[in-house]
């Protein structure tokens, strides 16, 4: 077996995640792209969307990821978004509520942007089991 990816998941204001994976998926411009060890190099637009991290052991790990980059080189993957948050950090309860506001609104761009970090964050609160 290949040697695990070393994984950073960084926001703009702080470290995510870092740990050690066997694979790695998260959603670009062009669709969503599995990671695993011996990868090619590769940078890409971060969409927003769940990252899901497959630690070497233990559970899953989900991950609302709201735009950015991600690299892939040498064994290594980094996620660096805009904001980012575990799925145990989530309040389904603010999601939920985050998204009947950005429903109700009148702001075009704005309303789209606020329902897609909604949808992300609960998508991600209910991969990872959270309700």
């Amino acid at each position: 077996m290949a040697d695990p990816l070393e994984v950073e998941v960084v926001a703009t204001d702080r470290k995510v995640w870092s740990g050690e994976a066997t694979m790695v998926t998260f959603s670009t411009a062009t669709g969503s792209i599995g990671i695993m060890p011996g990868h090619a190099p590769l940078l890409s637009v971060l969409r927003d969307g769940p990252v899901l991290v497959r630690p070497p052991e233990g559970d899953d790990l989900y991950i609302a990821a709201h735009s950015g980059f991600a690299l892939v080189d040498d064994g290594k993957v980094y996620i660096m978004a805009s904001s980012a948050e575990l799925a145990s950090d989530i309040d389904v309860a603010q999601a939920k509520s985050l998204m009947e506001e950005a429903e109700a609104s009148e702001d075009g761009e704005g309303k789209e942007r606020a329902l897609q970090r909604a949808q992300t964050r609960l998508l991600v609160a209910e991969k990872a089991g959270i309700s």
